[in-house]
């Protein structure tokens, strides 16, 4: 049977109201808040990390929902979030190359509009918060042109009474800029130990990797001070208990084999919402959840019909659709590094398709190479053969073209069981469902982008990082 890119996605919405939230008779519709965090995998107290203390987000946690299986669309920030502002996938609207279309005037298709463009219709301020002193910052970073995605940078320059949305956009745990040789913002707080931390297997186990992590830790901390902030002026503008808040990252951790690939470390996120009255608190949920289906939900939250061309999903209140069988997620040029990889997970496998299998994972990447001491310490390494790709198969200068893992028994997606004579069954079904995903959605990255786009990034890179690298000469002579 022939079906619909909707049906295929999930089914159709439901249209109209949610019953006790928004329509006629007075009834206060609900606010929306998404706190996004950039670069950040479950790396939380609340998700039962034990090298961290996160205490504002387990308390949102505590008085809300945890969602243990929440992933992004795309590795990367641009990809990602053109996904989320519009509940569609990158793939699907052109979006999909990191910071493309930047300047060239490129728009959406005329049925494609910005979730705050819905939200706007319904009479609610949106807002991209940056002058309100809770530490956001006025981050869109989408792919194609759009000339009014925000009403304002602060909920409290609203109309009296007026419903909004709001994106308070977090720069931690990004990286800061180079030549800074870890990178990491910790503001005021105490260092924490390295000594005392446990990078993931994938890294090697030195001093290097437990410094780097650390820094990360350190930024993870910092960015729940700035949660505690937003939760707290909630409290202070007495909206608390009429707001929807739903925090989550926008990609994984800003780590090599994370950021920019499609292993779990890039593309799981934490997602904590806080629905009062509506959602149990404390309560920890399974279900798979893909980052656009906030696109969806938030607007059925607040009674807003979702558009039937939107792919992303209702997955809570009366609208919610049937649980995802699959989440799909897709990488594509990153600044000059041309690849293209696809991944589709359920609650158990990830499947990856690698469409540059002749090429290293460790392509040339500038921003990586600066920006990540591991990357660095890694090349080193393998270099005085102290480590092989044997080991650690991020090095390997091929790659296969499927790679299948059992996130079960294997969380750290090391053992490629795509050769495995038991797994061909999972494979072939994983296999298919992607293929169904990209003709169903269609997938632009089918058509390869014009090589004049990366020869072009390829001279800014090499332009803008020149100080950079002769920089961390100086500063790594130690580990050299």
């Amino acid at each position: 049977m022939t079906t619909t890119r909707r049906e295929f996605l999930g089914g159709i919405a439901a249209s109209g109201a949610v019953a006790g939230i928004h329509g006629c008779g007075g009834i206060r519709p609900w606010n929306i808040v998404w706190i996004i965090a950039d670069d950040l995998s479950p790396d939380l107290s609340c998700y039962g990390s034990e090298d961290v203390s996160t205490p504002n987000i387990d308390r949102l946690a505590a008085e809300g929902a945890l969602f243990t299986n929440a992933y992004v669309t795309g590795p990367v920030c641009s990809a990602s979030r053109s996904a989320l502002i519009t509940g569609m996938y990158q793939t699907s609207i052109g979006a999909h190359a990191h910071r493309s279309h930047r300047g060239d005037g490129y728009a959406l298709r005329p049925e494609t509009r910005l979730i705050t463009d819905h939200f706007r219709d319904a009479g609610y301020y949106t807002v991209n918060d940056n002058d309100s002193g809770l530490g956001g910052r006025n981050k869109t970073d989408f792919n194609f042109a759009h000339a009014r995605p925000f009403d304002g940078s602060n909920w409290r320059d609203r109309e009296p009474g007026q419903p909004f949305y709001a994106q308070v956009n977090i720069f931690e745990p990004h990286r800061g800029r180079p030549p800074d040789v870890w990178g990491f913002t910790r503001g005021k707080l105490e260092p924490t130990d390295p000594t005392g931390v446990t990078p993931p297997e994938y890294y090697p186990q030195d001093e290097i990797s437990r410094v780097d992590w650390a820094g990360y830790l350190d930024a993870v901390r910092l960015l729940d001070e700035k949660v505690g902030l937003v939760l707290d002026r909630l409290e202070e503008d007495g909206l608390a208990d009429h707001t929807v808040v739903a925090f989550f990252g926008d990609h994984g951790r800003p780590m090599p084999r994370d950021k920019q690939f499609l292993y779990d470390g890039g593309i799981r996120v934490p997602l904590v919402v806080r629905w009062p009255g509506r959602l149990e608190p404390g309560s920890v949920r399974d279900e798979l959840v893909s980052a656009i289906d906030l696109s969806a939900t938030s607007l059925a939250i607040a009674g807003i019909e979702v558009p039937q061309n939107m792919e992303g999903q209702v997955f809570l209140g009366e609208q919610k659709m049937p649980d995802r069988e699959y989440v799909f997620a897709a990488r594509d040029r990153c600044d000059e590094t041309v690849d293209r990889i696809r991944a589709v997970r359920d609650k158990r496998f990830k499947y990856i398709r690698n469409y540059h299998p002749d090429r290293p994972y460790m392509q040339l990447n500038r921003y990586k190479e600066v920006s990540y001491p591991i990357w660095r310490q890694m090349q080193r390494l393998e270099k005085a053969g102290e480590i092989t790709a044997e080991t650690y198969p991020f090095l390997a200068k091929s790659r296969p073209e499927e790679e299948l893992y059992d996130t079960v028994e294997d969380p750290n997606e090391l053992n490629n069981l795509a050769n495995s004579p038991e797994h061909q069954e999972t494979l072939t079904k994983m296999a298919s469902a992607l293929d169904l995903w990209i003709q169903h959605t269609g997938d632009m990255g089918e058509v390869p982008e014009d090589p004049a786009i990366a020869a072009d990034w390829e001279e800014r890179m090499a332009g803008a990082y020149t100080d950079a690298y002769a920089a961390l000469a100086e500063q790594e002579a130690p580990w050299r």
